[in-house]
């Protein structure tokens, strides 16, 4: 196999006679070429700056003629650029145009109710996906678990930005001037006789807030109905912006609402995966 890199003339063979490990194999197990390909721009996609061609056949596990091949074909294809002073590679326009053209066909609202059944049942708790309605957290879909709830959560129904964890996600992440009206209007609520069981206000709700934006999910027990404690934690966008609130609600006795404990940890990790299928990576990341 040729390795000429530089100014070459011939085309460069990827495969020999018996190189079973590179041959292209189709069927079940896939296009094997294509799928080395896609660890080329994997590796690009997730690296802070372009990278020169040693670091990314190295990291691809393949010599540098192979990965040069590669690049050479996703760079007529503009999945891929290369800088002409570095000659270092980063991803090209046809991948910003696949990127967009994905986020744009992704609706945050099927993805999260067709994945909340499996998180139902792996936790046999009730699941909310919430959104900001024009008055507040409103429900659009109760996921129930096959243990059944006893918990008046239903679809179109509201959670209180005060007093509930679902509440709490929604003061946290979402612009307050969006927010603080509905929380003035519970507080008058409240004042009035409405109930609101364990709505905070004033620094106590500042600072509660602050720490679900620390800690990226929020808590209840037995709040705002006694008996029913719950978690909650957002999803966000491509943007950033939150999108959905994931709320998961038991008993008391049965939900563990440490945020450190299995319930918590499988909720975060299930927000997480929603955010990343809608194009968002913490800043951390």
């Amino acid at each position: 196999m040729s390795e000429k890199v530089a100014g070459a003339q011939q085309p460069i063979s990827l495969y020999s006679e018996n190189d079973s490990e590179a041959r292209l194999r189709i069927g079940g197990r896939g296009v094997q070429s294509v799928e080395i390909g896609g660890r080329l721009l994997k590796l690009l996609a997730d690296a802070s700056q372009p990278m020169m061609l040693r670091d990314l056949a190295t990291q691809a596990e393949l010599t540098p003629g192979q990965a040069h091949a590669y690049l050479t074909s996703f760079r007529k294809l503009e999945l891929v650029e290369q800088d002409a002073a570095s000659g270092r590679y980063h991803l090209g326009p046809f991948a910003l145009r696949l990127g967009l053209a994905r986020l744009h066909g992704t609706d945050p609202y099927r993805l999260a109710s067709e994945a909340v059944i499996g998180l139902a049942e792996e936790l046999s708790l009730m699941v909310a996906v919430t959104v900001w309605g024009t008055h507040g957290p409103t429900i659009v879909l109760v996921q129930e678990s096959s243990n059944y709830i006893h918990a008046n959560v239903r679809p179109g129904g509201m959670f209180t930005v005060t007093g509930t964890a679902t509440g709490k996600i929604f003061a946290a992440y979402l612009p307050p001037k969006l927010v603080e009206p509905v929380i003035q209007a519970e507080l008058q609520a409240a004042q009035k006789g409405w109930n609101n069981s364990g709505a905070l206000s004033g620094e106590a709700l500042t600072r509660e807030i602050e720490k679900v934006r620390r800690d990226g999910i929020a808590a209840t027990i037995d709040l705002p109905v006694p008996g029913i404690s719950a978690l909650a934690a957002p999803i966000f966008n491509h943007s950033g912006h939150l999108q959905l609130a994931i709320t998961v609600i038991g008993p008391t006795p049965k939900i563990d609402v440490g945020l450190s404990g299995p319930h918590a940890e499988a909720l975060r990790n299930f927000t997480r995966r929603i955010s990343a299928q809608l194009g968002y990576f913490p800043p951390s990341a």
